[in-house]
């Protein structure tokens, strides 16, 4: 689980170039929360891209959101790039004020489609493509909401697991206190990712690496002296959410379907 930090940035920072460059963009855009994935996403879309050519969306949800606000701010004023801050209470709230609902799930994924919904608006009007900030835990897990936080042009970080991101996090030099914080997807008021998944991270990327990178069997995982119940708990998780990892299946009618036998490469002009 240990990676070599310097190659990675430099992996990351001209995967983000060269992907811009094929559909000729030269900006990025991204949403900066205040937590570590995005913040980590930031420093890297800076040092790939120069600051002036990223912005970064702060998108709270009224003063629920004043904490992660200030620790986004923070980001800003430390990689130099261009930002803007809107509130998506009017938004959220009009929609639910119509069609009301006491489901905490519902809410936070509404307010995280809310969120990619200006992004791409503000992707339009920048002439800047999407930086994805979900990282590879979280897209194994399905720990994301499909059509917003997980939507993306490019994802930088989605081949790093979260412990991954956070070795990221020191090597860039993020902020102590966005290093330390509790992982929230800042779904409600005091919502952490880890007590929702009832496992630790570090648990959870353990099994996940033996699953997907070792491709060990989960009995051998058990053996090793993981819980059973902990191996086949992230494993549902995997099998439940494989529908957000994919894109979804098309009837096949024709010779030629888009998905399947059409899937055209960008790099066969070249």
């Amino acid at each position: 689980m240990k990676i070599n930090t310097s190659f990675v940035e430099k992996i990351l920072t001209k995967f983000i170039r060269e992907e811009l460059g094929k559909f000729n963009y030269s900006r990025g855009i991204l949403g900066i929360s205040g937590g570590l994935d995005s913040s980590v996403c930031a420093f890297l879309a800076a040092r790939a891209l120069q600051p002036e050519n990223v912005i970064g969306l702060i998108m709270p949800y009224g003063e629920a959101s004043k904490g992660d606000v200030e620790d986004a701010e923070l980001v800003i004023e430390q990689t130099g790039i261009k930002s803007f801050t809107i509130d998506i209470s009017p938004m959220v709230d009009s929609y639910y004020s119509q069609y009301p609902t006491d489901s905490k799930i519902l809410k936070g994924n509404k307010m995280a489609r809310e969120r990619m919904s200006i992004l791409y608006d503000f992707s339009e009007r920048e002439k800047a493509l999407i930086l994805g900030t979900s990282n590879k835990t979280e897209l194994l897990l399905g720990y994301g909401t499909i059509h917003g936080d997980m939507a993306c042009a490019i994802n930088p970080l989605g081949d790093l697991y979260k412990t991954q991101v956070r070795q990221m996090s020191e090597y860039l030099g993020l902020p102590e206190k966005i290093r330390k914080k509790l992982p929230s997807a800042g779904l409600w008021a005091g919502q952490t990712d880890e007590q929702e998944l009832g496992l630790s991270y570090d648990l959870i990327d353990n099994i996940l690496f033996l699953l997907v990178d070792e491709r060990k069997a989960p009995e051998e995982i058990i053996s090793i002296g993981f819980s059973e119940i902990d191996v086949y708990r992230v494993i549902s998780f995997i099998k439940c959410s494989e529908f957000k990892r994919k894109m979804p299946p098309i009837a096949k009618l024709s010779k030629r379907t888009v998905g399947l036998d059409f899937l055209y490469s960008y790099d066969r002009d070249k």
